[in-house]
């Protein structure tokens, strides 16, 4: 990979394995916007982002950025230190994993920031994205720090002491329905160091998830995605309506519980579970798989 600073921003050349449609719409994150030009637009760690990419010239163009954000914080959130290739190339041995790799060969699984995670998937549950991402503005415009950008007004997603301080009504009013409650329940108990996150990412995938259990909102599937998608658990197997349906579709062959389709995703794509996931949730939702 070679980094070059042009005007506001740098450009990545010899990149590989990087779509951004396929990263910023494959079910992981819910902060990225997609401009007319193909771009997309978002907030992370506190800064806004624009990345467009090019597969055919093998470009990222990273605008409203520099070097030194690159190196501390947009390398490691894109994950540029991992071999895609080589996953690629295991999981490929599976024929049904092969062609959802080739559906969305860009896809990277983003290093995210646990605490924004967890809200961001306590709001997920029994939602839609437009919804989720809507609730997720509201709440960062309502307790976040102001941040521009090219004339665009946008807002750093509040912590846990900003929401644990809120009026719980405030935080009803952001469109989170009945979850409001459990966002300022969650919110307390980080700030007061009930739970303590940098802990919980520490642990092996079961003990994780049996602490992340105990924040008001989060089931297992939740739990599941804040160890893959924010504390590098690539063990974890999310399972939700079209990770079912793909893993019963192809490989079980009926229907049966998400403990045993966890089960069978940890024995087939064992340390891989998490990117086999992305790529097959990503893929059922394309084929429209019922």
């Amino acid at each position: 990979m070679k980094v070059k600073e042009i005007k506001n921003g740098l450009l990545l050349e010899d990149i590989q394995h990087f779509e951004a449609k396929h990263i910023f719409e494959c079910g992981q994150c819910f902060r990225w916007k997609a401009e007319e030009d193909g771009s997309y637009t978002g907030v992370a760690y506190g800064k806004i982002l624009n990345v467009k990419s090019d597969a055919e010239k093998g470009t990222v163009v990273l605008n409203n950025t520099n070097r030194s954000d690159f190196e501390k914080i947009w390398y490691s959130y894109f994950d540029f230190g991992r071999d895609y290739g080589k996953i690629k190339e295991v999981l490929s041995k599976d024929e049904v994993l092969k062609e959802a790799i080739q559906h969305g060969q860009g896809i990277r699984i983003l290093n995210q920031e646990p605490w924004e995670i967890i809200i961001s998937f306590i709001i997920s549950a029994n939602n839609n994205i437009p919804r989720i991402s809507k609730s997720i503005d509201r709440l960062s415009e309502m307790f976040g720090e102001p941040l521009e950008c090219a004339g665009k007004n946008c807002y750093s997603f509040p912590d846990a002491t900003q929401l644990a301080k809120a009026d719980i009504e405030q935080i009803s009013l952001c469109g989170t329905g009945y979850r409001y409650k459990y966002i300022y329940q969650t919110a307390r108990m980080i700030a007061q160091g009930e739970v303590d996150l940098d802990r919980i990412s520490e642990l092996k995938l079961e003990e994780a998830r049996k602490e992340l259990l105990k924040l008001p909102g989060v089931g297992p599937k939740v739990a599941d995605c804040i160890m893959l998608f924010a504390m590098q658990k690539h063990d974890s197997y999310p399972v939700d309506v079209w990770v079912k349906r793909v893993t019963e579709h192809y490989y079980i062959h009926q229907e049966v519980s998400m403990k045993q389709i966890q089960e069978f995703a940890r024995d087939k794509f064992a340390g891989l579970a998490g990117f086999a996931q992305q790529y097959l949730f990503y893929y059922a939702r394309g084929q429209k798989l019922k």
